[in-house]
């Protein structure tokens, strides 16, 4: 997996042999990446690749993540929960900071945001993957970080 990394941005394809550098969001790219590490890093634990891969897969995530949606799958909730993982596996305080930073922003930019990528309709304005049951899941998590898991993710 982390062969097929862009070698300047760190990031990865949506798909193999994609070229575009472009996504990084849960559903394609570097955030749906370093929360599979970081379960890859729980399982394998003795193999300090996947938490090395995951902490650079999640600085890619903290330098392109403020997309503009608001949900779990191409949005801004579903790229937190990139911190949530990493605060989870290494305990350090600076990815639950991250968390809170992406909170905070769909705090006050969530209105705006709901319908973007939408055509301006709310069709799916309250889903869990693309609308605001997303974002209400990460303000619950966050109130746990420590205990936070992404939607469905198992134990």
């Amino acid at each position: 997996m982390r062969s097929n990394r862009f070698p300047h941005s760190g990031n990865y394809p949506s798909f193999e042999g994609n070229p575009r550098d472009k996504l990084v969001q849960w559903s394609h790219g570097a955030t749906g990446v370093a929360i599979t590490l970081c379960k890859a890093s729980q399982v394998f634990s003795r193999d300090r690749e996947f938490r090395d891969a995951a902490i650079e897969a999640g600085e890619v995530v903290w330098k392109n993540g403020l997309v503009k949606k608001v949900g779990l799958s191409d949005g801004v909730a579903g790229n937190a929960y990139a911190f949530l993982s990493l605060y989870r596996l290494t305990g350090e305080p600076v990815y639950e900071e991250r968390a809170k930073a992406f909170a905070s922003f769909l705090y006050h930019n969530a209105g705006k945001l709901v319908t973007v990528g939408h055509a301006g309709t709310t069709e799916h304005a309250y889903s869990l993957f693309q609308g605001l049951a997303g974002t209400a899941c990460l303000l619950f998590d966050l109130l746990s970080p420590e205990n936070s898991r992404f939607p469905g993710e198992v134990l």
